[in-house]
């Protein structure tokens, strides 16, 4: 059996995965990325820092605000910029809008067609059409958060160094927390729907590493952690992510205690559990995710978990900014000399940026470390792992099996899985 996927989009580039099972053994496993590199942090060299966080922003049309919100923290940090509660509240909720975003398109447009028996959504919009017009009532909630805290749902405009240059109304806010409770049954009949969701069973252990919980459950934080025992300054991860060339790819594997290891939502699960909010704690128990849950086709339970926490979180933090009131601020303005990294959970996982800035404020280097290069290895990892146990199952099986698998990684790798070709004892499947 040889199967091969070729030209994965969306992958931070190009990638191709070629996998080689003979006589029930695997004889090769390799995630081939072949993407020239972007080379985002040499174009940053000379830039002055109010230029950064909007070029940084497309590194990802799916993690804009991440990497805006992470870019700005860096410079911040490095120029010693402090900013008020009122500026991380809003940039908590931005973030929060952007989880919805990327985790519901995933949920939704990416995962549901494969429990359903379709090849996309675009059948179920005449067989099951309330189904996708739930699912685009709660990725238009998603974007307006972004779009009223941000300026708009991608690349934001808004955000910048110090603070926001235009604050969200008072108003917009009151609408968005009467739409996000409203939006309670919508997401009520999601977890009704893939609690009838056979996930596959696959139980592979490996390092989960996130951001600490110090402050609630981790999106912006101070500290990483990891499932085997990692705790560290989120400033100094060069210490403990340690990336590597490998010869099938243009891009760097990474690796921290073990050979490989995972970031993204079931990562953040496992480490913080007990920081996910009351409607998301009995959302995880009713869909078998728990603070032990070893099975990487959960990080889609995982997903469907935070957009609750999410949800019932943005009520609360909206109420909190309302409370409080809204109160324009002035941005500061400082050169440098100066070095600053910052960390954030994006959708898929922990965000790195560092930058280095010369005394005028400009970049003279700059370090960004994006998820789904960190869950790379991993990925790999547990293809070696899976592969063995499916060969005794049918051609459509095994290709649906390891498609999932992808899948329940990151939207970015998902939407491309349609070119997996598939061989057997010569013979050839394509998907």
């Amino acid at each position: 059996m040889r199967i091969e996927v070729r030209h994965l989009a969306r992958v931070e580039g190009h990638a191709h995965l070629v996998i080689d099972a003979e006589k029930g053994e695997l004889a090769e496993c390799r995630l081939e990325i072949v993407e020239s590199p972007r080379f985002f942090e040499g174009i940053l060299k000379g830039r002055h820092y109010r230029d950064v966080a909007p070029i940084v922003a497309r590194i990802c049309g799916v993690c804009s605000n991440s990497h805006t919100l992470v870019s700005l923290a860096a410079t911040e940090n490095a120029l010693g910029i402090a900013v008020s509660d009122q500026t991380r509240s809003l940039r908590r909720l931005l973030a929060y809008g952007e989880i919805l975003q990327s985790h519901i398109l995933q949920i939704y447009f990416m995962a549901v067609p494969d429990y359903l028996g379709v090849a996309s959504i675009f059948p179920l919009v005449r067989s099951e059409r309330e189904l996708v017009t739930r699912a685009l009532r709660l990725k238009k909630l998603a974007n307006d958060i972004c779009l009223a805290v941000g300026g708009r749902p991608v690349h934001p405009v808004t955000p910048c160094v110090g603070g926001f240059s235009a604050l969200p109304l008072p108003q917009a806010l009151q609408e968005l927390r009467r739409r996000l409770v409203e939006a309670l049954p919508d997401l009520e009949a999601t977890v009704e729907l893939f609690a009838a969701f056979p996930i596959p069973e696959f139980v592979r252990e490996t390092e989960y590493i996130s951001l600490g919980a110090e402050d609630g459950y981790p999106l912006l934080g101070g500290t990483l952690v990891s499932s085997d025992g990692l705790c560290t300054p989120a400033t100094e991860y060069r210490t403990v992510i340690k990336e590597y060339p490998v010869p099938h790819s243009t891009a760097h594997f990474a690796r921290a205690s073990r050979d490989a290891y995972m970031v993204g939502p079931l990562a953040r699960v496992r480490n913080a559990h007990h920081r996910l909010s009351p409607m998301a704690r009995t959302v995880a128990g009713a869909l078998g995710l728990s603070a032990t849950t070893a099975n990487p086709y959960f990080n889609l339970v995982a997903r469907l978990v935070e957009v609750v926490h999410c949800l019932e979180e943005g009520i609360h933090l909206i109420d909190h900014v309302l409370q409080d009131g809204l109160r324009p601020e002035t941005a500061p303005s400082r050169n440098g000399p100066g070095r600053g990294a910052a960390a954030i959970e994006a959708p898929r996982g922990t965000l790195f940026h560092a930058y280095r800035y010369d005394a005028s404020g400009c970049i003279e280097s700059a370090d960004c470390v994006i998820p789904t290069a960190q869950n790379l290895g991993n990925i790999e990892s547990d293809l070696r792992a899976l592969v063995p146990t499916l060969l005794h199952l049918s051609q459509e099986e095994v290709t649906k099996r390891l498609e999932m698998l992808v899948r329940a990684y990151d939207p970015c790798i998902s939407c491309s899985t349609h070119l997996l070709e598939v061989r057997f004892d010569g013979g050839r499947g394509r998907m």
